[in-house]
């Protein structure tokens, strides 16, 4: 790459030291510092060079239309809810029912999308109907007591 073709004269004229005449030990040192750091910097530079991420291709899906509805009534033990929802892919449109304990119907209608966000409307019917008040007095734990653990002298031998 062109790259190379700047860094291989570079280097070579970096170690080249026939060109080069040391007067002393310490012209030397300080040139050989030099190049080991110079070296040193050239390889940070040449590392740090940006490289082609890495990643996965993301795949661009259109939203599908979907319609799904359930729901459960036991008329022995009473759990009664349901949701109905469907979308033609950009907007949701359902509704769920749900039997609250205190006897009422709850029912949430609810339209979404990416413009107006989720809108809910929330619905009761029939009155909130409590269970009698018992004839029998609350039941009262009372705390039990026990007897303290027992307590054994440490063993002494002699």
């Amino acid at each position: 790459t062109s790259r190379d073709q700047h860094i291989v004269p570079l280097l070579s004229d970096l170690f080249n030291t026939s060109k080069q005449t040391p007067t002393d030990s310490s012209t030397t040192i300080t040139m050989v510092v030099t190049k080991v750091l110079m070296l040193t910097c050239l390889v940070a530079a040449v590392a740090a060079t940006p490289i082609d991420p890495y990643g996965h291709q993301q795949y661009k899906h259109e939203p599908k239309p979907y319609s799904f509805s359930y729901g459960v009534e036991d008329k022995n033990y009473g759990p009664n809810f349901s949701q109905h929802e469907k979308s033609d892919g950009k907007n949701v449109k359902g509704s769920y029912t749900v039997q609250l304990p205190d006897g009422r119907k709850q029912t949430v209608t609810y339209t979404a999308d990416h413009h107006n966000g989720f809108h809910a409307d929330v619905q009761y019917y029939g009155k909130a109907q409590y269970p009698p008040p018992s004839k029998y007095p609350p039941f009262v734990v009372k705390p039990q007591h026990y007897a303290p653990a027992p307590h054994f002298d440490q063993p002494s031998y002699h």
